[in-house]
């Protein structure tokens, strides 16, 4: 029998996971056979059949009312993965009924949101943290590492990216969510990535260039983003929804003693050369580029909910990104540099 590694593992929390979308299924299967300090018991989502449906392939019940979840007495912890727009009301419930909570990203869609939220967990005295995934990725865990110790010297210029491999459904893209749902990833990352500074400015530049003709419907599907931070680094963060050859995410942050580079969109390290060139295999998604980081933050999550300890991603680094995100969007609407402003004030 195999020995515990963490407290967790020892005693497995008991998850229940609200919202059964495609992320939903996801983190849903990694509870229940990938996370050995986790047990899935509940999958709440309102959709008829639909909770049914993941819940018992994993060996966990189904619910269609989140208060299900929140009242039960054999759930311990909660997974959201709900609509964006639900987050930041299911962290409050959540935490009211003494749940600790996981929240994918974002924690909230506006500023008094989030601060809600926080206050919430704090209120209750639960643990909150939220799905930052590439904090758990080993090259950017790496990278990071090295920037802590000091191998790059002072940061400078730094660099993150997003490119998803396909925009199937334009017309189902709420406005705004390049920044408030896929930027805020790059926005958490440079952020850690530049420790202990705090993003000052921004000026975003934003356009529907794969799909012009959602353009005046709100689509947004690319997009460049300049930070200037309070230590003088100055950072570029960009997406696009259509890379035609895979996902793509990347960093990079240059300092005064050298530069360090995380990120790789191939699935292995196999290059094949032929004369027609060198060909390398691509991750298509997001569950398959980032399957250990996702696994990853889930087990951190039950270690800090058994250990009683502190949540790698907190809820007021998901304030401090989302701060940044809503910079962009006024940046955009007003065609200037726009402050951050600093959370909590």
């Amino acid at each position: 029998m195999p020995v515990p590694t963490s407290p967790a593992e020892a005693a497995p929390v008991r998850v229940g996971l609200i919202g059964a979308g495609r992320i939903g299924v996801s983190h849903a299967t990694l509870l229940a056979r990938r996370v050995a300090g986790a047990r899935l018991v509940a999958v709440a989502d309102p959709r008829p059949g639909v909770a049914a449906d993941v819940a018992e392939s994993l060996g966990a019940r189904a619910e269609e009312d989140p208060a299900a979840i929140f009242a039960a007495d054999d759930v311990e912890a909660v997974v959201i993965t709900a609509s964006s727009t639900a987050h930041a009301e299911l962290v409050v419930a959540a935490a009211r009924a003494g749940k600790a909570v996981f929240c994918e990203k974002p924690m909230a869609m506006s500023a008094e949101d989030a601060a809600r939220a926080v206050a919430a967990a704090d209120e209750a005295g639960v643990s909150l943290q939220v799905g930052f995934n590439r904090r758990f990725d080993p090259g950017f865990a790496a990278a990071h590492d090295a920037i802590e110790a000091g191998r790059i010297g002072s940061v400078q210029l730094m660099r993150s990216l997003t490119r998803d491999p396909g925009l199937a459904n334009p017309a189902g893209v709420p406005p705004w969510t390049i920044f408030t749902q896929t930027l805020i990833h790059d926005f958490d990352a440079l952020l850690w990535l530049n420790p202990g500074a705090n993003a000052v400015s921004v000026h975003a530049t934003a356009d529907a260039l794969v799909a012009p003709e959602f353009k005046d419907a709100g689509l947004l599907d690319t997009a460049v983003v300049v930070i200037r931070f309070d230590n003088g680094a100055i950072a570029t963060a960009e997406a696009s929804f259509s890379a035609a050859y895979g996902y793509d995410v990347r960093g990079e942050v240059f300092g005064s003693g050298g530069m360090v580079t995380a990120g790789d969109g191939s699935t292995s390290t196999r290059h094949l050369l032929t004369a027609d060139g060198d060909t390398v295999e691509t991750s298509r998604s997001d569950t398959d580029l980032f399957a250990v980081a996702y696994t990853g933050e889930l087990a951190a999550f039950c270690d800090a909910v058994r250990g009683g300890t502190e949540p790698v991603v907190t809820g007021r680094d998901a304030q401090r990104a989302l701060a940044i995100a809503l910079a962009c969007i006024e940046s955009v609407e007003t065609g200037g540099t726009v402050d951050v402003k600093p959370v909590g004030a």
